[in-house]
């Protein structure tokens, strides 16, 4: 007979990640999120950091990226900036609801195609069109995710900062605060 352990524990993890009050690891996705107002969620600490939005976009879409390759979907990718990190001309009230829910959705979505699973067995199967195992996306995904709600955190707590009040974010020089090559690793 085969089991799901290791699945369920995956769902466990993923569940916890997005939306535990009690995760070891510090905040959940859904609590770092909590209070973020669309203003705070469309700002920048420098030039060259994402958005809070913009993160909420990109974890959301790497959630239907892992949904799709569940459903089987060879072809689907994720190949261009804008379907990776798109940017918001203005993130208002509708907008930012909009995303937060899309994020969620996504959430259930991707727990609903793990449930369907009957067993453990295809957590070893290649994703398709990729050379990784969907155990390596699931747990990849989590990582993500607390990758990024770190990202959120940080970003949450800089932009409340007194330096950060009075709006006139442009008098900060981009390399001496993140170094060169922040782009590189988000």
């Amino acid at each position: 007979m085969e089991t799901k352990e290791e699945l369920l524990r995956i769902i466990d993890l993923l569940n916890d990640t997005y939306e535990s009050e009690q995760a070891w690891h510090g905040p959940s996705v859904v609590e770092v999120l909590r209070g973020v107002s669309p203003k705070l969620a469309d700002k920048r600490i420098s030039p060259s950091t994402h958005t809070i939005a913009e993160l909420v976009f990109h974890m959301t879409t790497w959630r239907i990226f892992a949904v799709r390759k569940l459903q089987g979907d060879a072809s689907f990718d994720i190949k261009t900036k804008e379907k990776n990190w798109k940017t918001f001309a203005l993130v208002d009230e509708f907008e930012w609801e909009t995303l937060q829910m899309e994020l969620s959705l996504s959430q259930e979505e991707l727990i609903s195609e793990l449930e369907k699973r009957d067993s453990d067995a295809f957590l070893d199967q290649i994703v398709p069109g990729r050379d990784y195992s969907y155990y390596t996306l699931l747990h990849g995904l989590i990582n993500h995710d607390l990758y990024h709600a770190g990202q959120i955190a940080l970003i949450k707590k800089g932009l409340s900062s007194s330096a950060f009040q009075d709006d006139n974010l442009e008098d900060l020089e981009d390399s001496g605060t993140f170094g060169e090559n922040f782009e590189q690793y988000n």
